[in-house]
């Protein structure tokens, strides 16, 4: 499906809204490229990542330039640092936490918020009981199925029924790029990695996480109707997304938020 990219003007924050959320008009979902920002060198120049060597400063002020650009208040943000776990935080207030790889709530006016530069983010919509969800999907969390725990608190917490979720997942590196150790593989079904392209050990393999996550929907029941994936590669599209691999380590990050907001 295309996505389009929205704010095309080269001064302020261009972000990506889901096709998938975009018919309902008190929710607000996106996910951040780099462009818009006042970062520099590595960074530039809408880095969103706190826990990078950019200024603390020109974080904050690109952070406010996307919430004013999305219409999003920033003191009504959810975010955490993420540690590659599967812990749930069932959001009720904003705040910065420690340790959570993933969000829910059915709270209006709260954005939950998930940093990447390769991992893949995933949005959830319960448009009955307006809650909403948000996962850090590395192959860590992938690989403790964050994204199906996500999915049956939801249920737990919200009567949400997956039939009726849609979902988005983000930009992440892909299965083109993200080479990986026989180690990481065999945490997934053999279907999920292939051997590697650049490599002729016989232990390294490319692994697919976003049809990983992808799978993982559908084994909670959610449509694959009701599903969205985006057609970027954060490694390969280096005008567009930071990338931790591509980079070495030093690069900025994107931010994928969503949010049920008051008319």
């Amino acid at each position: 499906m295309l996505i389009n990219l929205i704010n095309p003007t080269d001064v302020a924050p261009k972000y990506i809204v889901p096709e998938c959320f975009r018919e309902f008009s008190d929710l607000i979902a996106l996910q951040s490229t780099r462009t818009g920002g006042v970062s520099e060198g590595p960074y530039s120049s809408l880095n969103l990542g706190i826990n990078t060597l950019d200024t603390a400063e020109r974080v904050h002020e690109n952070t406010l330039r996307l919430c004013a650009s999305a219409g999003i208040n920033p003191t009504r943000i959810v975010s955490s640092v993420q540690v590659h776990g599967t812990e749930i935080l069932t959001a009720e207030n904003p705040g910065s936490y420690h340790g959570y790889d993933a969000f829910i709530t059915d709270k209006k006016n709260l954005f939950l918020c998930i940093l990447t530069a390769d991992c893949y983010p995933v949005l959830i919509f319960d448009p009955r009981h307006q809650a909403t969800g948000a996962v850090h999907a590395g192959w860590k969390g992938s690989a403790g199925r964050i994204v199906m725990k996500t999915i049956a608190a939801m249920q737990k917490n919200f009567n949400s029924l997956p039939a009726e979720c849609l979902a988005y997942i983000g930009t992440g590196i892909s299965s083109d790029i993200y080479e990986v150790g026989d180690e990481i593989a065999k945490e997934f079904p053999p279907e999920n990695s292939r051997r590697s392209l650049f490599s002729m050990e016989d232990n390294k393999y490319m692994l697919d996480l976003g049809t990983v996550n992808f799978q993982q929907m559908l084994d909670s029941g959610i449509p694959a109707s009701n599903i969205e994936r985006s057609q970027f590669c954060s490694y390969r599209d280096s005008g567009m997304f930071y990338s931790y691999r591509r980079d070495n380590g030093t690069t900025g990050r994107m931010v994928s938020l969503i949010g049920v907001r008051t008319l």
